[in-house]
């Protein structure tokens, strides 16, 4: 790298450092901003519900002291006007159920019969808090329809709370909390719940009984909540949290988790067999025991970290039959994006959710990585020394691809005297295809292959993209430390700055440092095992240039990758002065020079190349047949 070179990645260096401490107090008030603005949210969201349970206080006084007369009278009668048998449930009082097991714990309101609150027992928030999936008022779910031309909202009326310990035909005990809506004596509505031990999926049933009496035809049930920021990286946090469904037995889509789009949707009228709103590390998924007729999707994302990472509303048809009696059957999931667990749930697919790349990559990851991560797991608690141990076996599998690279680098390097001759031989440009043949002969004669060194190193690049994926959001990380990282699953700090640098961050990574030190090692040691950079000046300059580029972009990544490829360049490296010790270069030269004097056998495809070759040479004009002599 020049000195030109050095001075202008300085400048620009410094450039980007000015304009972080130019447009770091706009930045700080937009972040003041959000808060304030959250803060009042939730002001106004106590509000409000201090306001509905009051109330539903004074309703209940009423209806005791046998109220204030002609008011009431037309309070009833609005209600009966607007719901009809549904106002005998528009009164009651709002009640919390709970519902809970190792995992999970599960607060349910008789106010809409719906789950008010969802804690993960194992898990906390990156600062120790209680982790929450939902919470609160922000959550609606709710069947709408109509019923004798009435619109018929059930997240506004009440429901009657049941609940029982049982023993299902298994032998697997669990809980059972029954929210039933009395419409009338022979109408129904009913949300049937049921938690077993050790379990993150909830029984979800719902029971009809004798609605076709009102007419009732499209059910729909909504499904909409603010999901909470959890994790200390915020960047990574939103880039992997996102919208998933499965058409029934067909494929898993996805709405794009690195959209720019504030606001995405679709609305689907073919079958579905499951929705899944997923954040980096947990998952809320509402799956149908038969099928959804069809759904209307959306997620809202939020560019400022804040309180919420994701809005996400759903609302599906529900196959009602307009039958006497019916009872459509549903399952809940709420818990971690464990790949291996969420399998274990049979044929519905819901391991989709967990990020591990595309079709290629997630082969790599689903059959390779997780199964060696998870058998490493069975016998170790350390992640440090399973990500060692990974990266171990993995460089031994790469070992053949890599020996095979090496030596290849080997003999073009041996060979590099030679190609220089035939270029000194022709150093005109008109004999540029002379050149490359007389090069090709060579190669072809010392039996070397110039992609030799290229192609496994190619083949390796899925392997290190798999890795690029799986990390990030593997849940076994999160919260587990290994020497100055405290958390695997997020970028580790050794320095916090007072400034942010654009792309780089307001930290310093120590990982993400040592991997880019190592790259620049790794890369500078090929290039002198190899024939050189002679012939490519600016290869010296992107020896420099990328591994500082990756560094700026995987500042903030998880540790775990930073600290596997930080791994992977240090075995590289080992291998590499192996190799170099176990090679014997003048052996290689010995094959060499006996291969170039055993008479080589002209292909047909090389024949018509020569021919090629020699009319070019001759200006196009065919070479006139020796005329014979008399």
């Amino acid at each position: 790298m020049d000195r030109n070179t050095i001075i202008g990645l300085g400048v620009i260096g410094l450039l980007l450092v000015g304009y972080s401490i130019f447009t770091k107090p706009q930045r700080e008030a937009q972040m003041a901003e959000r808060g304030r603005l959250d803060s009042i949210a939730r002001v106004e969201q106590v509000r409000a519900m201090a306001a509905a349970q009051q109330q539903a206080e004074d309703q209940l006084i009423g209806d005791a002291t046998g109220g204030t007369g002609a008011s009431d009278s037309v309070s009833i009668e609005r209600l009966e006007g607007e719901l009809g048998d549904f106002a005998n449930a528009a009164t009651g009082a709002s009640e919390s159920v709970v519902l809970e097991n190792e995992q999970v714990k599960l607060s349910f309101s008789t106010l809409g019969g719906r789950p008010y609150t969802v804690e993960l027992k194992q898990y906390q928030t990156h600062d120790s808090l209680p982790l929450y999936l939902f919470d609160g008022d922000s959550t609606i779910f709710a069947l709408q329809f109509f019923a004798e031309n009435r619109s018929i909202n059930t997240g506004e009326l009440y429901f009657q709370p049941v609940i029982e310990n049982l023993t299902g035909e298994d032998g697997r005990s669990f809980q059972q909390l029954t929210m039933k809506m009395d419409i009338s004596e022979s109408a129904s509505i009913s949300y049937i719940y049921r938690l077993f031990e050790d379990d993150y999926m909830l029984d979800f049933d719902m029971r009809f009984k004798g609605l076709d009496q009102y007419r009732t035809d499209r059910m729909e049930f909504k499904f909409d909540f603010y999901a909470p920021s959890q994790e200390k990286g915020y960047q990574n946090e939103a880039m992997y949290t996102t919208l998933y469904y499965r058409y029934k037995g067909g494929d898993v889509e996805s709405f794009k988790s690195r959209s720019k789009k504030e606001l995405e949707e679709v609305t689907e009228t073919t079958r579905i067999s499951w929705i899944a709103f997923s954040q980096q590390f947990f998952s809320t998924i509402l799956v149908a025991d038969e099928h959804f007729n069809g759904a209307y999707m959306l997620q809202e994302r939020f560019k400022d970290p804040g309180k919420y990472v994701r809005r996400f509303s759903t609302s599906v048809d529900i196959p009602y039959d307009r039958t006497g009696d019916q009872l459509i059957g549903m399952q809940l999931y709420f818990g971690p994006n464990k790949f291996q667990s969420l399998k274990g749930y049979g044929d519905l697919g819901l391991q989709n959710v967990v990020t591990v790349g595309g079709a290629m990559l997630r082969w790599i990851n689903a059959f390779v990585v997780i199964p060696i991560f998870g058998w490493l797991n069975k016998y170790f608690d350390n992640y440090g020394l399973i990500i060692l141990l990974l990266t171990l076996i993995i460089k031994v599998g790469l070992f053949p691809l890599t020996y095979k690279s090496f030596k290849s680098q080997a003999v073009m390097k041996l060979l590099k005297p030679q190609v220089d001759e035939i270029g000194e031989r022709y150093p005109k440009k008109d004999d540029a295809m002379k050149k490359q043949q007389a090069t090709m002969d060579l190669y072809k004669k010392a039996g070397a292959n110039p992609m030799g060194g290229c192609l496994p190193m190619l083949l390796q690049f899925p392997i290190l993209y798999a890795m690029f994926r799986f990390f990030p959001t593997s849940i076994e990380l999160r919260q587990e430390g290994f020497l100055w990282a405290h958390d695997l699953s997020t970028y580790d700090s050794i320095l916090n700055l007072p400034f942010e640098i654009p792309m780089y961050g307001d930290h310093v990574s120590l990982f993400t440092i040592l991997m880019t030190v190592t790259t620049m090692l790794s890369m500078r040691y090929n290039t002198q095992a190899s024939a050189g950079t002679s012939q490519m000046p600016g290869m010296k300059s992107m020896m420099y240039i990328m591994p500082v580029m990756f560094m700026f972009i995987l500042n903030s990544f998880p540790a775990g990758l930073t600290y596997y490829y930080f791994l992977a360049n240090l075995i590289t490296l080992g291998q590499n002065l192996l190799f170099k010790r176990f090679i014997d270069e003048e052996k290689i030269m010995q094959k060499i020079n006996a291969r170039k004097n055993k008479p080589a056998k002209k292909s047909k495809f090389a024949q018509r190349l020569e021919s090629i070759q020699k009319q070019q040479s001759l200006g196009g004009r065919k070479p006139q047949p020796k005329k014979k002599s008399r």
